[in-house]
């Protein structure tokens, strides 16, 4: 049996693991990133089901909410990071006409008052008031939470951190705050517009990746978080990465490595093991590959999804109950398909005939009302695939060439909803059929899509879940839910990134920070491990009456 040892080894690639392993190898320490499948990337991966000459980004599909300090501080450029800036939203619709939100006010203006001239004049003071609000939550994202209801001396100073945030607010910022957390996208947009179609493109933002419909309490916060972002310093804005969002992770990595991290592929861990000795404080002693080779650490990251971390890879016999019943507990549902084509000529709108970056190479919506996209949520719920699914579009081979042959395009259709028990079975007709449906939309506002596509690929929940570890096929590793934010994201009491066994942290998608191509877990983490190897030295230290060394 082959036994090795390493400071750190972080089980699993997808994006947040190769940003812990490379400030960790950074600041010197020997890092490996052990991943299952046989590329890096997670849900933010590149991939090619349609043969050499086309790269598909398989799920995750446009950036924002990575931090330019991460793109600074990782070089990620100098490894071919780049983005080409998204445009704005463009929705055709089944009557012929179409909405776009271009990011010009005046020409806004002029878009969203061809539906209605209140919707227009309310528009800047909605984008005010998720401007205001994100100013509060926003720079949380970025800050690792307190244990709240502690009452440890260092808990209590860590807790002073909200009232720094909170002080930020007036008595109507106050209540403001708690309708956007606990109301629907729908009351939101309710305070603001009354037409379909701007109500109908807006209520998207508050369901994307969620199994909740727009009049679900909550999903207004969800609206915020993909408000939330900064791509090129521009909040809010999205973009495509040069590559798919492969070039994200592949940058990544790159960056890891040049560090001096190791990062292997194929490389599955069976178990995170823990050391022997008291059950009230084990402490982790490292990780045995499905190979059998066992690699010890003092120190463990998981970024994987929690179910697998805690119920799967660690002894349950080393983890409080309490614990296991938050991740046991834990929602990661969805309903989504992600439908990937690709074609041999961009689609001609029926409204918008001639070719425009900013509308080809936008978002492009497929969603007539507010109450189309409840309507389908409402189907699945009930236990059918949506008869109208709505999509959220894009065709980033517009700006990269990289992705398809001269002339012709790669396209990603992120649609909802089936029902969330596809992810326990696969479902391949109802989930062609359901491909074909929203197809057959697509081909209702661009007429003669459809002998356009070359090739489909078509990827359901449990696809999501077996291949790429998205329990439940949940993108974001658990709903963005009210009681699964901040301080109870994933289990109560650690939501710092540390996990009931010591040197075993957790940095995934779960965490506070996650939902979206963040990195700020993996970044978060590696500040929880430095104070943590910090405070280590210094009881060391002070027990051998020598003085400690803070490096």
């Amino acid at each position: 049996m082959v036994r090795t040892r390493r400071d750190v080894v972080v089980v699993g690639g997808g994006h947040n693991g190769p940003v812990a392993a490379a400030y960790l190898a950074r600041d010197g320490l020997d890092v490996l990133v052990c991943e299952r499948r046989d590329i890096v990337g997670g849900a933010a991966v590149s991939e090619r089901p349609f043969g050499p000459d086309y790269l598909v980004t398989s799920l995750s599909y446009v950036v924002s909410l990575l931090p330019a300090d991460i793109v600074a501080d990782l070089r990620l450029t100098s490894h071919g990071y780049h983005v080409f800036p998204q445009g704005p939203y463009f929705a055709p619709r089944a009557d012929g006409r179409y909405l776009r939100l271009p990011d010009d006010p005046a020409e806004r203006e002029k878009e969203i008052g061809k539906f209605s001239a209140a919707d227009a004049a309310a528009y800047p003071g909605y984008e005010a008031h998720l401007q205001k609000i994100g100013g509060v939550l926003g720079p949380m994202l970025d800050e690792i939470p307190p244990r709240l209801g502690s009452r440890r001396p260092a808990d209590l100073a860590r807790q002073g951190m909200l009232l720094r945030h909170l002080r930020k607010l007036d008595a109507r910022g106050a209540v403001d705050i708690t309708r956007l957390l606990t109301g629907s996208v729908a009351d939101l947009l309710d305070r603001y517009f009354e037409s379909d179609a701007l109500r109908g493109v807006l209520a998207v933002s508050g369901v994307i990746g969620t199994w909740a419909g727009p009049r679900s309490p909550g999903t207004a916060y969800v609206v915020l978080h993909h408000h939330i972002g900064d791509t090129g310093g521009q909040a809010g804005a999205w973009g495509f990465p040069r590559g798919g969002m492969g070039g994200v992770t592949r940058a990544l990595a790159a960056a890891a490595r040049s560090f001096g991290a190791e990062i292997r592929t194929s490389a599955p861990v069976s178990a995170i093991r823990t050391q022997s000795g008291s059950a009230a404080d084990p402490r982790v002693s490292g990780v045995t590959l499905a190979s059998g080779e066992q690699i010890d650490a003092g120190t463990v990251i998981t970024t994987v999804h929690p179910k697998i971390a805690f119920l799967d890879l660690v002894d349950a016999a080393h983890l409080p109950e309490p614990f296991l019943a938050d991740i046991r507990g834990w929602q990661t549902r969805s309903g989504t398909v992600k439908v990937n084509l690709a074609l041999g000529r961009l689609p001609v709108f029926a409204s918008h005939p001639d070719y425009d970056p900013q509308v080809h190479g936008g978002t492009i919506v497929l969603a007539e009302s507010l109450d189309d996209i409840e309507n389908a949520f409402q189907e699945a719920v009930s236990g059918r695939p949506s008869a109208l699914p709505f999509a959220d579009i894009c065709i980033p081979s517009v700006f990269d060439d990289s992705l398809a042959p001269s002339g012709q395009h790669v396209m990603s259709l992120f649609t909802q909803w089936v029902p969330h028990r596809y992810a326990d079975s696969a479902e391949h007709e109802e989930l062609e059929a359901y491909a074909d449906r929203v197809i057959a939309r697509v081909e209702t506002i661009a007429p003669g899509f459809t002998a356009s596509i070359l090739h489909r690929q078509v990827i359901g929940p449990h696809q999501m879940q077996q291949e790429y570890g998205l329990v439940g096929g949940n993108i974001f590793h658990g709903e963005l839910s009210m009681g699964q934010m901040f301080h109870a994201r994933p289990a109560a009491g650690y939501a710092d990134l540390r996990t009931p066994v010591r040197g075993l942290y957790q940095a995934g998608s779960a965490t506070h920070g996650g939902g979206g191509v963040t990195g700020i877990p993996g970044r978060n983490v590696v500040r929880q491990v430095r104070a943590d190897h910090r405070a280590d030295r210094w009881r060391r230290a002070f027990r051998s009456g020598l003085p400690a060394r803070d490096s």
